[in-house]
């Protein structure tokens, strides 16, 4: 077979393992799965109704516009509908932005640790991958602008950061983007938006007409709960939209995702509720922290990264025993912490509970 030499070593996406992969192996009757920052209360109530009463013919293709989605999310967002394109999840639009611009010769910077797709992508096409270490947790925006030569095709900026749950500073951002050259891509990957909640964030909407060469990336896999309908959606002026279009799948969204998407798009109040319940549960896990000396990251995120003091692996190991699914620091590259998805009160009492004896179990002053 004559592989691409580019591909060569690389590893796949690791998922965490599924519910019924976990109840077997240990057989428990419920588990938390707290390790996908999916949404713990699902989708709107609207989107359930609406499926269980609408019809489907399944034969015809969907439509390639996605003129109705399109139509509802320009109309929400305050966007024209030629700076929108969607994409079979963010993770879609990040590959079609890697193929459409990076090549070997050029180069593409970004933060470490920070979401593994675009390395992964920027590898898979042959550029050259600039990582630049987190400060505090969020961008180093200052030595990322250094990174930038005229080789530099894409920047990727991922905000609020995953896995760190840091959103970058407005001021800073808008420092960054007046000194980046107009012919490098900067894309904005607001995949927690919905969960914003930090006074020093201003909607970044405006800027995709102040600043040409930003693109944002945003979801409804997050806190609109339709991670199974994979939707991402990507905003920038009509010239990049124009020149990324091509390269996406002529069919790329589903009949019933574009449905889906403009049924939960007019809850809005659904998505008040999940962000007020995040904030409580963040608020008990950071308290939680703080009692116990374990450092975390300030989130605007339905996740945290918090400290456990030991082995990451094993205290994953643990809670997964007792049927609490987590992540791993030392797979995002950050050994010595775990990421929780903020669940349900419920969700979030027991897994501090577990997380408790765990780790007076491995010796960590608790």
């Amino acid at each position: 077979m004559k592989w691409k030499k580019e591909i060569e070593g690389l590893k796949a996406y690791q998922p965490g393992k599924s519910i019924e992969a976990v109840q077997k192996e240990f057989g428990l009757s419920t588990i938390h799965k707290l390790a996908s920052n999916e949404n713990p209360y699902g989708c709107s109530p609207k989107v359930q109704e609406f499926l269980a009463k609408e019809a489907f013919n399944f034969a015809l293709y969907p439509d390639g516009a996605a003129t109705d989605m399109r139509s509802t999310v320009s109309e929400h967002l305050g966007v024209s509908g030629r700076k929108l394109i969607f994409g079979n999840g963010s993770d879609e639009l990040i590959s079609i932005i890697s193929r459409s611009l990076l090549r070997p010769g050029v180069n593409t910077v970004m933060a470490k640790p920070t979401f593994s797709q675009y390395a992964l992508n920027a590898r898979i096409e042959g550029a050259e991958v600039r990582e630049v270490p987190l400060k505090d947790g969020t961008h180093d925006l200052v030595e990322m602008l250094e990174q930038i030569d005229h080789e530099t095709a894409v920047v990727w900026l991922c905000s609020p950061n995953n896995p760190t749950g840091v959103v970058i500073d407005d001021s800073a951002l808008t420092a960054f983007l007046d000194k980046v050259p107009q012919d490098v891509l900067v894309v904005l990957d607001e995949a927690y938006f919905e969960y914003i909640t930090n006074p020093t964030y201003r909607n970044t909407l405006s800027y995709i007409d102040e600043y040409p060469n930003l693109l944002i990336l945003r979801t409804f896999s997050k806190a609109y709960g339709l991670a199974s309908f994979r939707v991402g959606y990507g905003m920038a002026s009509e010239p990049i939209i124009a020149k990324l279009e091509p390269v996406r799948g002529p069919f790329n969204t589903t009949v019933l995702s574009q449905a889906v998407v403009s049924v939960a798009v007019e809850d809005q109040s659904f998505i008040d509720m999940c962000r007020s319940e995040n904030e409580k549960g963040k608020q008990l896990i950071e308290k939680f922290c703080t009692a116990h000396n374990l450092h975390f990251y300030p989130s605007d995120t339905n996740f945290i990264l918090m400290e456990v003091k030991t082995d990451s692996d094993i205290v994953f190991q643990k809670l997964m025993e007792k049927g609490y699914i987590v992540r791993s620091g030392n797979v995002l590259g950050v050994p010595g912490y775990v990421r929780v998805t903020i669940g349900t009160q419920e969700q979030n009492e027991g897994f501090l509970r577990q997380l408790s004896d765990v780790l007076k179990d491995q010796g960590v002053a608790i």
